[in-house]
């Protein structure tokens, strides 16, 4: 353990604040959750009590070559973010701008084979079953003018 404390370490793209635990430090990492991130830490030997900021560069080195590549670290399928990619078939976990880029390809490819996920994305409607009758409305709101209607009644009335 380093005697010195960081307050900002640098792991994968990321700056991660030096006083959180790992299992919450390495979360704040785009396609990072808790339960990975504790599987990260298992794997890597690393203590789950630690602060972030006590790491070493070679603790940090070990975080991030299991990133890479965790399947061949001993984390289960099952955590990983891609358990089947449709290029490869096999189960990898993607972070940050990877992660960002490939579900714009997904979207994209949903969208190219007209897909009902595809087509309610190129609507720009919800895609997951919600409600759209009051909810997700966009463009203009319909206003009272209360002026107009007032002069209508009292034009009426005469």
């Amino acid at each position: 353990m380093s005697a010195e404390f960081r307050h900002i370490v640098r792991v994968a793209g990321t700056d991660i604040d030096g006083s959180k635990k790992l299992a919450y430090g390495l979360a704040k990492i785009r396609g990072l959750g808790v339960s990975l991130s504790n599987a990260l830490i298992k794997a890597c030997g690393l203590d789950p009590n630690l602060r972030f900021g006590y790491l070493t560069d070679a603790d940090v080195q070990r975080i991030e070559l299991a990133l890479e590549n965790p399947s061949a670290h001993g984390v289960p399928e099952w955590v990983l973010n891609r358990q089947k990619e449709l290029e490869s078939g096999r189960a990898t976990n993607l972070v940050g701008a990877n992660l960002t880029l490939a579900v714009k390809s997904d979207i994209e490819l949903m969208k190219q084979m007209r897909s009902w996920k595809g087509v309610r994305h190129s609507l720009g409607l919800k895609v997951r079953g919600q409600r759209t009758k009051t909810t997700g409305r966009t463009g203009r709101t319909v206003g009272v003018r209360k002026k107009l209607v007032a002069a209508a009644a009292a034009e009426k009335k005469t």
